[in-house]
């Protein structure tokens, strides 16, 4: 059972000012809790991103900006080598838009095949690029390429390497490389998803062409890219730091206002969401898995043609086959969950384990990810779950919990058997890795023993942070109003969720193992209700809730609605069941 504590206010400094400003005294709370400490951290306009250049800028960014801006005026060859998910679709897709605005028409990108190339620019990846290509550019991924690098300097191929995930011992001998977790890179935003790098170093590269005269009176503006800026960057869950915050916000501002591009219009369309409705969370949990499943189920490559899309007839057509596609992973990830959670249930030294790994040789390797998710989900335990790929060899993909960076996890494993891994990579949270099937018994008993070192008895405990009560009488639409444009929330800046206690009067249930719910404060007060992906609820009919005030937007009209994070059985008089 999850613990559940109130988050400590780390910056109650804040809350004098709050008095000074007039600030909202809920808003004043949940910032402390989130460490801002003074009104000027929650400024999100432009004038307050951080330059790209200069002292704090990107290492290797002015390098690359030359070469790129060379390339476009000379009109040299430029092939974009992207990534399979949406931060690497929106980063190809960004790049892409802002050089043909530049003036680049010699433009191509390729994308991995993940289940025949795996994941950045290998070797064999390089032997696919156009015969043309004079100029490779990575973005969101390369810093682990070495021998892909290697590759494609035999070819005489000049290489921009942009990532933002972190280096190997060794870094590629590209002409410059662009990613803030790079030894020696004074950006202080280290959390910027891949998406914004390739953000910044088209900005640079108009820049350059400004300064040289190439771009004249008509030179482009890139606030079209926003939207692309904010849904990479909120898709990868990178953590929402301030600089980060900005990026999002600008993306945010874009789309209510109706100006999304196209190929998002007609997702947004689909999804049945309004554009003055768009949050943080629509462009996670709406958008982005539309976006994903074309690289999961058939190619990135749909994706980013929608992204780039200026064709309103187009668009739509792309997205609704995007919808389809998520239609189709949605099911088979159902299937795949439920065979997973069976594996654990059913095999109880599996679910003692430290760390969990699942494999059925019939699963699909673009739907693993998420499979691990929900199991890390459920047991609180980091997980990896298999897929064949062909050859012989299992991809792996694994999600992981507070208490254990995953992907050194995965460097400890290689280090004490070479022999183990043929590749792997990722964050903290998120890895990827491919193994042969013989080795994957090995590999279970090793990486547990490397969680037995690495996991303390706590770390497996899983703990839900809150906010605290709210007062019965703060709870109505308006509150719920300030605390949408208070956002944006995500990772690192988590969305405001508060405790109550509560009497349920009705309860519904809906398709998709949902619940419809109308709730009593025990003071007369009623409250509609929604808890998503729960196939039962306590029995109650007091029961203690985490829950998020959100404004439930449908036809026009708007309503307070409580969106149910967590529920547990509780009494009337207070005490916990």
């Amino acid at each position: 059972m999850s613990r559940w504590q109130q988050r400590p206010l780390l910056a109650p400094e804040i809350l004098a000012e709050a008095k000074r400003v007039a600030l909202d005294p809920v808003l004043a709370r949940l910032y402390a809790a989130r460490a801002v400490r003074e009104t000027r951290q929650l400024r999100l306009d432009v004038e307050q991103l951080s330059p790209g250049e200069g002292d704090q800028g990107l290492l290797g960014l002015g390098a690359a900006a030359e070469l790129l801006a060379d390339a476009v005026r000379q009109q040299r060859v430029v092939c974009i080598v992207g990534d399979y998910d949406c931060d690497g679709a929106t980063a190809t897709a960004l790049l892409h838009e802002a050089l043909s605005l530049c003036g680049a028409r010699a433009l191509r990108y390729v994308v991995p095949d993940r289940f025949r190339w795996g994941y950045g620019l290998t070797p064999e990846l390089v032997a696919q690029l156009p015969a043309d290509t004079e100029i490779v550019v990575t973005v969101d991924n390369g810093i682990t390429s070495v021998d892909g690098v290697a590759a494609a300097k035999a070819r005489n191929l000049q290489v921009i390497i942009t990532d933002h995930h972190l280096p190997g011992a060794v870094l590629p001998a590209a002409d410059a490389i662009v990613n803030p977790r790079q030894p020696g890179c004074p950006f202080p935003w280290k959390s910027s998803s891949g998406v914004a790098v390739a953000f910044y170093l088209a900005a640079a590269v108009r820049r350059r062409l400004l300064d040289r005269g190439y771009l004249g009176a008509g030179a482009p503006h890139f606030g079209q890219l926003w939207d692309l800026v904010a849904l990479g960057t909120v898709a990868d869950v990178v953590a929402l730091e301030h600089n980060n915050r900005i990026l999002v916000q600008q993306g945010l501002k874009r789309l209510r206002s109706g100006r999304a591009r196209p190929g998002l219009a007609a997702l947004l369309e689909c999804a049945g969401v309004e554009p003055a409705a768009v949050t943080a969370a629509t462009l996670g949990f709406t958008l982005a898995p539309r976006i994903n499943a074309a690289g999961r189920l058939e190619d990135m490559g749909l994706g980013i043609r929608l992204l780039l899309s200026q064709d309103r007839a187009e668009a739509a057509e792309l997205a609704r086959t995007l919808d389809e596609l998520n239609r189709q992973r949605r099911a088979i990830e159902a299937q795949m969950s439920a065979a997973a959670q069976r594996i654990v249930d059913d095999l109880p030294d599996c679910g003692h384990n430290l760390g969990l790994c699942v494999f059925r040789p019939e699963w699909h390797a673009g739907v693993i990810g998420i499979v691990a998710g929900r199991l890390r989900e459920r047991y609180h335990r980091p997980a990896f779950a298999f897929a064949p790929v062909g050859d012989g060899f299992l991809q792996g993909s694994g999600r992981s919990i507070a208490g254990l960076h995953l992907r050194d996890s995965l460097a400890d494993c290689a280090a004490r058997a070479p022999h183990l891994l043929e590749r792997f990579g990722g964050h903290a949270a998120a890895a990827g890795l491919r193994l042969r099937r013989a080795h994957l018994d090995e590999f279970v008993a090793l990486w547990n023993t490397v969680l037995a070192e690495r996991l303390t008895t706590e770390d497996l405990e899983e703990s839900v942070f809150h906010d605290g009560p709210l007062e019965s009488s703060s709870l109505d639409l308006e509150l719920a109003r300030r605390l949408e444009a208070a956002g944006p929330w995500g990772n690192g800046f988590p969305e405001p969720l508060f405790w109550g206690r509560f009497r349920i009067c009705e309860r519904r249930a809906l398709s998709g193992g949902h619940w419809r719910l109308h709730l009593d404060d025990g003071a007369g007060r009623r409250f509609e209700a929604i808890r998503f992906r729960s196939p039962e609820l306590p029995p109650g009919p007091w029961v203690e809730a985490l829950y998020v005030p959100e404004v439930n937007r449908y036809a026009g009209s708007e309503r307070l609605q409580l969106r149910l994070h967590a529920l547990r059985n509780g009494e009337e008089n207070g005490r916990t069941q």
